[in-house]
């Protein structure tokens, strides 16, 4: 998700966007926020936004009261104050767009927010922030030890350090209740610091650890979707995708939020269409539905003892035939319901669903070779020629 300043030099490493803190676009972290305010002049500059957004590990982010009034600036790095001692963060947004970001997850500037900013960090707090950060992955797998020691049914997925060493934050996941009372003593004695575990979603363990979907690009969850809506195996069937668990599933285990994305669009299209499990009837038997194309209005159809030969027909030529059957008037066949589209100006309708579509590019190509073999059989009688 990173702009495109921040791509490879010509010795393959990575050059960095140099902005010190003023990237416009936030595409190196998550859940980026665009500040479109940022080239603008200052409208309330006689009572500037006191708060701060400062984001952590993860897509975790928080507001912070700016009480001495601290020229910060998107990608700052700051100390902050927590509930025992100090941590560290980077500033994610500043400005009047605070206000707005407050006003969306229902935060009112009459509540003062306690938490403070205390200074800008410095090279010592910086240091002694990532030196923490480093012992977070070996303390993962040590607690996944123990936690496997006590036959505790939870998976540590991720840990994250107070940026002063006295505490550390436990993110798991379980299918049911866990009692680690007894697993708590037992990191509190072996890692000697403050001990706090978090029970979260499969789909927020996902946008924690990030990750690449089966479309290619980044999670949805860990890059900018917030809110996770319920999915139902309904929106598949609506959009007409296999019902294929492996497919639909994504990193979280769950169905993919995607699915949601085109379902209002579908549920738009789909109510002039008829109920797909309505029967045309023609004399030359009855034929059921096989597959749908919603946008393109076309219904393919299968004679009952012939089910391998498909018939493309327009909705409205379908409409129409239930109508008829409905007063006992019945059509020759599916080929003549094909054969009555109407000529406009709409994508071609291909009226019969085949395995030979590509008929013409074969044909082509054998052309092409056909010319390629007389040159060749040319050059080489030539060649021949000329060696005698």
């Amino acid at each position: 998700m990173g702009c495109a300043s921040c791509s490879k030099s010509d010795k393959g490493l990575p050059k960095g966007c140099r902005n010190n803190g003023s990237c416009s676009t936030g595409g190196c972290d998550k859940l980026p926020i665009f500040d479109w305010l940022a080239n603008m002049t200052e409208q309330n500059a006689l009572n500037p936004c006191p708060y701060v957004e400062v984001r952590f590990k993860g897509t975790r982010k928080e507001f912070y009261h700016n009480p001495d009034k601290l020229s910060l600036h998107i990608g700052d790095v700051v100390v902050v104050e927590a509930a025992q001692g100090w941590d560290v963060g980077v500033v994610s947004l500043a400005g009047e767009l605070v206000r707005l970001q407050m006003r969306k997850k229902q935060k009112s500037d009459i509540v003062e927010i306690k938490q403070r900013i205390l200074r800008k960090a410095t090279q010592k707090d910086i240091s002694i922030w990532t030196r923490n950060q480093q012992r977070e992955e070996d303390l993962k797998l040590k607690t996944r030890e123990l936690a496997k020691k006590h036959n505790l049914r939870m998976k540590i997925s991720d840990v994250e350090f107070q940026a002063d060493g006295t505490k550390a934050t436990f993110y798991y996941t379980a299918d049911e209740r866990v009692d680690f009372r007894n697993l708590i003593k037992d990191m509190a004695a072996s890692f000697g610091i403050r001990i706090e575990m978090r029970q979260i979603g499969f789909r927020q363990e996902a946008a924690r650890l990030g990750g690449i979907g089966s479309c290619g690009r980044e999670l949805c969850c860990s890059t900018w979707l917030t809110d996770f809506r319920a999915v139902n195996t309904s929106a598949a069937r609506y959009q007409q995708l296999s019902l294929n668990p492996q497919k639909l599933a994504g990193q979280c285990g769950k169905l993919k939020c995607c699915l949601n994305y085109e379902l209002d669009s579908y549920m738009e299209a789909i109510k002039e269409f008829p109920d797909f499990n309505q029967v045309l009837k023609t004399k030359a038997g009855e034929a059921v539905l096989q597959k749908v194309d919603i946008f393109r209005r076309i219904l393919w159809y299968a004679y009952t003892d012939n089910t391998t030969n498909w018939h493309g027909i327009p909705l409205n030529n379908v409409l129409k035939t239930i109508e008829d059957n409905k007063n006992n008037i019945l059509a020759e066949n599916l080929e003549s319901l094909v054969e009555q589209q109407p000529h406009s100006t709409e994508i071609p309708v291909t009226p019969l669903l085949t395995s030979n579509l590509d008929t013409t590019d074969n044909s082509e190509k054998e052309t092409q070779k056909k010319k390629r073999n007389k040159k060749k059989k040319a050059k080489y009688s030539q060649n021949k020629s000329t060696k005698k």
